[in-house]
């Protein structure tokens, strides 16, 4: 049976890890290497569009994020962390 896909970034990365590591091991009939180095490309383009919306995410906390404040209401900033 195999694996289940990949679902977090972390399990994505590390499958990314694994696909690496089987490839540079020299031991990897073609059709095999084709196959994980496709394997590896849709992984890494799935964990690119995490990151940028992990980063769209971070970018909209940080400039205040909720309606209000994108609407000129003043900002509420009882609950910003102090750093």
């Amino acid at each position: 049976m195999k694996n289940a896909a990949p679902k977090t970034f972390e399990e994505k990365l590390d499958r990314i890890d694994a696909i690496v590591k089987e490839l540079e091991s020299g031991r990897t009939e073609l059709e095999r290497a084709i196959e994980l180095f496709k394997e590896g490309k849709t992984l890494s383009r799935e964990c690119e569009a995490m990151l940028k919306s992990a980063q769209a995410q971070i970018d909209t906390a940080m400039s205040g994020g909720d309606a209000a404040a994108q609407n000129g209401a003043p900002e509420d900033l009882s609950d910003e962390l102090p750093f």
